[in-house]
């Protein structure tokens, strides 16, 4: 990795490098390989290099390295990084007063609290966390939904949960919640979760039978599965399906009918939505679940999942690396050829199939023989498998190879399909 970064001058090579180093305790090399890019003028690599200091113990000259404007010319990221930097030194008071004088941008609060966590400052975060807070309710009786403190109820609930008061943050939250005070459904989700982890499941239950049902029921279901009423979770879930079939609902119960062991009964909940476009459908879901390829093939040859081989979520690929698994690379690679695949090259395909069926060899061979952009990271991947380090770095392209590469593909693509007012497309997949 370290010859990679001298010699290709690659970036991400010398992070590894560095990181590598100093998880050896060799900090001197791990700040030669990176002296390069710091020198450049290259930022992230300058932050990179504040943070081996550290970890060699060089805590003033890391915090000097990057030490922000004193003229107040430095950037909200730039204070969010220098705060983090503080907090990694155990600087924890300097950090807070850093990010104070900043805490009107919303995002700082959170990277406040995210600091904190352990630090024994929970007290003083939550007096800095109180007004906004308070903002924020008052934002939803007078109908201003732009309001920049969206999710600091949540974290002040957050904090009142670590700092050993989750009642209280149960009872405030909770009390936002039926008086409609909040303004995002991630303020809603942290109470439902809230309640899980604390039982309170008449509470939840309640919460999942009003008007925010398809937001927090499947936490509700998920809660009764901890406390082993799997049976009483299946049933609040089919009710829900028969009563309002929402997509959200069936997605659920089948992915934990899987995780069960229970595939047909997975298919049966999803194959309604096999058909649906996009985050909607529920085959590729499955299909995701699923690492054993015997079951993968069942599930792609289910009378109730055939009928859709013609719709554009189902990917023939799938079935032919299913075989590929299970040996049977001939009637896997004759698939992927009769379907190919409009957005890989086949013959990528075929060393993936290859390789997959254990015939490194045979897969290497076809990487080499193609030789493109897309084939050499392939190659790369591979012989790290093999555990040929040195010769996957030689073969891997270099960042600005790809960037060319890239390039030359936006180039060539067609003019995008016409889109709504909405920015989604007029045609399917919408």
């Amino acid at each position: 990795m370290t010859q990679a970064a001298v010699e290709r001058g690659e970036w991400f090579c010398a992070k590894g490098a560095a990181d590598g180093w100093c998880q050896a305790g060799e900090f001197e090399r791990a700040l030669e390989v990176m002296e390069p890019f710091v020198a450049a003028g290259w930022e992230p690599a300058l932050w990179a290099k504040a943070g081996i200091l550290l970890r060699a113990g060089r805590t003033e000259e890391a915090l000097d390295l990057v030490r922000p404007d004193e003229a107040d010319r430095a950037s909200q990221a730039e204070y969010r990084d220098f705060a983090e930097l503080l907090a990694r030194a155990g600087r924890i008071d300097e950090a807070i007063d850093l990010l104070v004088p900043h805490i009107d941008g919303a995002w700082i609060l959170s990277v406040l609290v995210e600091i904190t966590e352990g630090r024994d400052r929970d007290e003083r975060v939550l007096e800095l966390i109180a007004p906004h807070a308070d903002s924020a309710r008052r934002a939803r009786d007078e109908g201003r939904w732009n309001h920049p403190f969206w999710e600091a109820q949540e974290l002040q609930a957050r904090v009142l949960e670590r700092a050993g008061r989750a009642e209280e943050a149960i009872r405030i939250l909770g009390q936002d919640i039926a008086a409609r005070r909040f303004l995002a459904q991630n303020t809603l989700i942290a109470y439902a979760e809230l309640l899980a982890r604390y039982g309170r499941l008449d509470e939840l239950r309640e919460l999942s039978t009003g008007q925010d049902a398809h937001t927090v029921l499947v936490i509700y279901a998920g809660a009764l599965r901890e406390h082993g009423r799997a049976e009483e979770a299946e049933t609040v879930m089919r009710d829900a399906i028969a009563a309002d079939d929402q997509v959200g609902y069936r997605a659920w119960l089948s992915s934990t009918l899987l995780r069960d062991g229970r595939l047909d009964d997975a298919i049966a909940v999803a194959e309604p939505g096999f058909s649906w476009y996009d985050c909607s459908n529920l085959l590729a879901p499955l299909v995701s679940l699923l690492d054993r390829p015997e079951e993968l093939l069942h599930l792609l040859e289910h009378p109730l999942t055939v009928p859709h081989h013609g719709h554009e979520e189902f990917q023939p690929s799938w079935r032919a690396f299913a075989l590929a698994d299970l040996g049977r690379v001939d009637e896997a690679i004759a698939l992927a050829e009769a379907h190919p695949d409009p957005w890989t090259d086949p013959r990528i395909v075929k060393a993936g199939l290859l390789s997959t069926a254990g015939h490194l060899d045979a897969a290497t061979t076809e990487l080499r023989a193609l030789g493109t952009i897309k084939a050499r990271e392939e190659l790369f991947e591979l012989l790290v498998r093999q555990g040929k380090a040195a010769e996957a770095i030689a073969v891997h392209p270099t960042v600005a190879e790809q960037r060319a590469a890239r390039q030359r593909v936006a180039e060539s693509q067609p003019e995008s399909a016409p889109l709504r007012e909405d920015g989604y497309s007029l045609e399917p997949p919408f």
